[in-house]
Formats: structure tokens, sequence, C-alpha cells
């Protein structure tokens, strides 16, 4: 599937829009920085509520295609300006973790 699925799904609001075209290879839900680190994997959508600077370094580390920060979790504009430099897309909604990730399976059959 495309990131634009997800970026297309009502219950998502796009914080950063990254590349659409990217392949999404799974859902990786992890609230934990060092798990996410190392077993993320590549190509996926992060599901998280982790909403700090720090979870962008994970990202880019694990080469994740993009976060999706649930239950209500936004980030600041610094960190936002961030993510948009290094072109990781960011959505973000106000369902559960299991709830979205639930949606990203069924919208995209992964």
């Amino acid at each position: 599937m495309k990131l634009q699925t997800i970026l297309d799904l009502p219950e998502c609001r796009t914080l950063v829009k990254g590349d659409p075209e990217r392949e999404i290879t799974t859902i990786f839900c992890c609230d934990l920085l060092s798990i996410a680190m190392s077993k993320a994997p590549a190509g996926s959508v992060w599901v998280t509520v982790m909403g700090n600077r720090n979870t962008l370094a994970v990202a880019s580390l694990a080469e994740v295609a993009c976060i999706v920060l649930a239950e209500g979790v936004s980030l600041d504009e610094g960190t936002l300006a961030k993510a948009e430099e290094e072109k990781i897309s960011i959505l973000a909604t106000d369902l559960p973790v299991f709830d979205i990730a639930l949606e990203i399976h069924e919208a995209g059959g992964l």
C-alpha cells in the first residue's frame, strides 16, 4: 500500500505530508523509543503516543515510512519543522493506538 492511502483516512490529520508514493510494508505499534529503534521495520507505519523530538530521530534511524500519533497527541512547531526538513510523514488522530492501527490495516490490506 502507498502512504497516500493513510493520508486519505478521514480519522487522520496530516501534520507533515512526506512522500505520498512511499510504499508501506507493515504497521508497528510501540511507545518505547528503545524498542522502536531496534524493532520497527523499515517502511512501516509507526503508531505511537510518543510526541517528542526523539520520536523523529528513532523514525529516521529505523527508516519508518510515517509516524501516526494516536490519542490526540501532537508535536510542537519546531519538531514539525524538523520533520518537514527530514521528509518524515506525520499524521495525528484522536483514536486509540489499536483503533487507528486497525483502520490502517483495513484500508490497505496489511
